[in-house]
């Protein structure tokens, strides 16, 4: 941040009103010996390093090309460019790979990666074409990814021979997914080897896209009903002045925030999803690493998802498609470490794991129930053209009330069976569909989850 003489707390001073720059003489808190940024090398390298600040726009020189959020042709809306190659050239704050970025920090600061260094993007256009869909340029159905981030080595090509770092924010590939419950499934009969769709194996073969968050910030702010000056001070205060550009660069509309990306599967054939005539499932599941991974039995998370999975499989071998949509938001997006302590506190109550407590003891630790802010999750569904999802297969309110409010029509909503729920869950489940989660059984009194509890700690 600088005063009115461009002159900031570590002695930055600015060029012209704001393009500052770090000479390794200006304070004793800047270090005189930097490695440099033009080649990687051992991190005790000894040079001096010229560091331009790009903080305000009226001075800084940069040219980067405005974006047009919401146009039709990407072109006329501009190529994000957020690398840090050529600062010259940003049109965005923040840059790629989500909190992945840190790890490339760390490459560039041991030497192991050049800073420089560019991606080679022969062959690794997507494996089947998505889209573009009408949703595409519809500011108000996407304002959380760039929908044209998978066809940035087609789509921007005359930029890219220009010398402009573009780098996609989209991969789509083909994959072959092996899970011991599908397995199990194809030997009790409630699933069926086609050999394309599912293989005698027990193979799932998908398309699979992976997704890097990027923010349309006035789109965000307005899908989350607040101002977009108090949504840029938010995130610069709580990230610990990580971007300053968010409050000294109005003029930039884009962030790319240093969080997790989706993961997209999609079941059969892809053409089916836009279709009228035939059937969609959907499930939008919430990473949860204990449930997920190692199968911790304290939640119905990896059931549910291989209940998904089969729901998905059922619909694409009947013409349709299936989409599971793999959201990092560990925790309901408070993290691992959150949730643990919050297990902890639950196991040790007065009275044990009781689900008329499961959503208190989470509000004792973290202040809040849940900040994964459905608002933004069916933007991923407009990137793929959703506008119809026959079987949804998720008891989430906040999940289904999101998606309808974006426009898109759910016909049925599919609830996890009752033999899947692990016992220690029955605390979870109980508690949502209390609070509102969907079910086709009753709802229970608060009398009913008094009596419903989980394990003891130590058990």
């Amino acid at each position: 941040m600088t005063d009115s003489s461009g002159i900031n707390s570590s002695g930055v001073q600015g060029q012209g009103s704001g393009a500052g720059t770090l000479d390794s003489s200006s304070q004793g808190a800047i270090a005189a010996s930097k490695p440099s940024l033009s080649a990687p090398g051992p991190p005790n390298r000894k040079q001096r390093r010229h560091i331009v600040l790009t903080s305000h726009p009226s001075r800084s020189g940069l040219r980067g090309q405005p974006i047009d959020w919401g146009q039709a042709d990407p072109v006329q809306r501009g190529a994000i460019v957020a690398t840090v190659s050529d600062p010259s050239h940003r049109n965005a704050i923040g840059t790629h790979s989500g909190s992945y970025a840190v790890y490339r920090a760390l490459a560039v600061a041991n030497g192991g990666l050049c800073p420089d260094h560019r991606p080679d993007l022969t062959n690794t256009a997507p494996a089947i074409a998505i889209g573009p869909h009408p949703s595409w340029a519809d500011p108000q159905k996407i304002v959380s990814l760039d929908p044209f981030g998978a066809g940035v080595g087609e789509v921007y090509q005359p930029l890219l021979a220009q010398g402009i770092d573009i780098r996609p924010t989209i991969a789509v590939t083909n994959a072959h997914i092996q899970m011991p419950e599908l397995l199990d499934a194809l030997r009790q009969g409630r699933l069926a080897a086609d050999g394309a769709i599912v293989k005698p194996s027990g193979d799932l073969v998908v398309t699979k896209a992976a997704v890097e968050p990027v923010w349309y910030l006035p789109g965000v702010a307005q899908r989350l009903g607040v101002s977009e000056d108090d949504l840029r001070y938010a995130l610069f205060e709580q990230t610990g002045g990580m971007f300053p550009e968010l409050v000294t660069r109005p003029d930039l509309k884009v962030f790319l925030p240093p969080i997790g990306g989706i993961t997209v599967y999609l079941v059969g054939d892809v053409a089916a999803i836009t279709d009228p005539g035939r059937p969609v499932t959907v499930r939008v599941h919430d990473e949860c690493n204990g449930s997920d991974v190692f199968g911790s039995d304290i939640c119905t998370c990896r059931p549910y998802l291989v209940h998904g999975l089969e729901e998905c499989i059922r619909t694409a071998q009947q013409g349709g498609a299936g989409v599971i949509v793999y959201f990092r938001k560990e925790g309901r997006a408070l993290g691992e470490v959150t949730k643990f302590l919050v297990y902890n506190a639950r196991k040790r109550q007065q009275g044990g794991d009781r689900a008329d407590a499961y959503f208190a003891r989470t509000e004792c630790v973290a202040g809040v129930q849940d900040v994964r802010f459905q608002e933004l999750m069916p933007d991923v569904l407009h990137w793929l053209g959703i506008t119809r999802i026959d079987r949804f297969v998720s008891m989430s309110d906040m999940k289904y009330n999101a998606i309808v409010r974006s426009g898109i029509e759910i016909v049925e909503r599919v609830p996890i069976p009752d033999d899947l729920v692990p016992p220690d869950a029955r605390v979870e489940i109980e508690a949502k569909k209390a609070a509102g989660y969907y079910t086709d059984q009753g709802v229970p009194s608060e009398e009913d989850l008094i009596q419903i509890k989980g394990r003891n700690l130590t058990d």
